[in-house]
């Protein structure tokens, strides 16, 4: 059975958790792969952009202030502001840290393609990073490289 270290592509780039938002937007346009990784300074992985951070939901994109009462003059939200918080934050990212998913599942060198397939279907991701025996961002690993080696197996 094949490793992660033999399926994953090592050619995807990786981003800093504070570089520019555009520098992420145009290497996800110019990679196929649909996410890359953010790794900090020792390459180790703190976040992961996908395609879907950067489309804003119909319920999110028109913003909507959550519901208010107005008591006595004063101005009273009714549910949560965090939420809608973290919306306007994502719209207007100008951070990578501002647009990444932190901590995302990782993938290691060694973990065979079987195993990946299972935690890509079970967390419903497109795309891990893999990680060496030091936990630095070494590749990537999709559900499609996972699959082609299943099949390959077979």
């Amino acid at each position: 059975m094949k490793t992660a270290a033999e399926i994953m592509d090592s050619s995807v780039p990786a981003v800093s958790p504070d570089a520019d938002a555009r520098s992420a937007i145009e290497l996800l346009a110019k990679t196929d792969k649909g996410a890359i990784p953010v790794v900090d300074e020792d390459r180790r992985v703190v976040g992961i952009v996908s395609e879907s951070d950067l489309v804003l939901s119909d319920e999110e994109s028109d913003l909507h202030l959550p519901h208010y009462l107005n008591i006595m003059g004063g101005i009273v939200f009714v549910g949560s502001m965090k939420g809608f918080e973290q919306r306007l934050n994502k719209a207007f990212a100008t951070k990578v840290s501002e647009l990444m998913t932190p901590d995302p599942i990782v993938a290691s060198t060694e973990d065979d393609a079987e195993t990946i397939a299972k935690t890509i279907a079970d967390k419903h991701h497109n795309h891990l990073p893999v990680v060496d025996g030091d936990g630095r961002f070494v590749g990537m690993v999709t559900r499609a490289d996972a699959l082609s080696a299943l099949v390959a197996d077979r």
